[in-house]
């Protein structure tokens, strides 16, 4: 399968709540760092994170990836993406935001699944309060400052 054809099977089984579909373009270790959710080990975890959580409180997924870049190992795409709420807050607005998906990949399909995205516009979009956007950005900044990779950041 071509990185274009992949991407678009991603994009599509979201859409359409096929997790199965989805959890198929993974190794059968894989795993996916979402950034609301956080990780989901194995086939069996991915499949149910698109049935189940994505489907929890949003519907009418939208995702395009753009610009991928690929080594063959490592895999770089921008996406934009978007779904409408149905928080009771939203009253059915249409979070969006974009990111960066960062993939590692081993005979054609996913081992590990990692996004850089800017949420703060579907926080707003989804109109969440602003203690409860800062208690999210403070999850979110604490989980990178516990990265080895930041370690000497905060030196």
């Amino acid at each position: 399968m071509t990185t274009t054809a992949m991407l678009r099977a991603f994009c599509d089984a979201v859409e359409q709540r096929n997790g199965r579909a989805f959890a198929d373009l993974f190794t059968e270790d894989g795993i996916y760092h979402d950034v609301f959710y956080g990780a989901f080990a194995g086939r069996e975890k991915i499949a149910a994170m698109i049935d189940d959580w994505f489907y929890r409180t949003a519907t009418d997924f939208r995702w395009d990836m753009h610009d991928p870049v690929s080594d063959g190992t490592t895999l770089y795409a921008r996406y934009t993406f978007s779904y409408r709420s149905t928080l009771p807050e939203a009253n059915g607005a249409r979070a969006m935001f974009e990111g960066v998906a960062i993939m590692t990949l081993r005979d054609g399909k996913i081992v590990s699944y990692h996004e850089v995205a800017n949420t703060a516009p579907a926080f707003v979009d989804l109109k969440f309060a602003p203690e409860r956007i800062a208690k999210i950005v403070a999850k979110q900044g604490a989980e990178l400052k516990a990265r080895g990779e930041m370690k000497r950041h905060l030196a």
